[in-house]
């Protein structure tokens, strides 16, 4: 019984090492068919600052050694929202901080710096203003 135990043992090593060793398969060939989205009163959040920030004009570009943004602001009423709207999640994941006399909430919790990060602040006297990056890549460089 033990060496049979031991023979299946063996086996099965022998399968799982040829297994990990085998050739990979071909990628399959690119999807290109739309993506299926969802309304989503977050993404209106989104949407809304964008729509603020291109109708004011308040966009740039943004880049480090690899990485190009195309970074929107928008303040008022766009800002308003969007900051109160990550309140409760800010919270959560522990992406609020308070700094220099603002509340800055962002999307994600900040590893380094702002570079990146979609945030919402509001200042001291009550302003708000929010910074949403689009990643571009290297077409912006252009």
């Amino acid at each position: 019984m033990r060496l049979v135990a031991r023979a299946a043992s063996v086996a099965f090593a022998f399968c799982a090492a040829a297994c990990m060793h085998s050739p990979k398969s071909p990628a399959a060939p690119a999807d290109f068919s739309p993506i299926a989205v969802q309304p989503s009163e977050r993404a209106r959040l989104y949407a809304d600052c964008l729509h603020e920030a291109v109708t004011a004009g308040r966009y740039g570009r943004a880049h480090d050694e690899d990485t190009e943004l195309v970074v929107f602001t928008c303040t008022g009423p766009a800002a308003r929202a969007f900051f109160d709207g990550l309140g409760d999640w800010s919270a959560a994941v522990g992406s609020q901080v308070e700094t220099d006399g603002r509340v800055v909430r962002s999307t994600n919790p900040v590893a380094r710096d702002l570079f990146g990060v979609d945030y919402c602040a509001r200042g001291a006297a009550g302003e708000h203003s929010c910074s949403i990056s689009l990643n571009a890549g290297a077409f912006l460089r252009l």
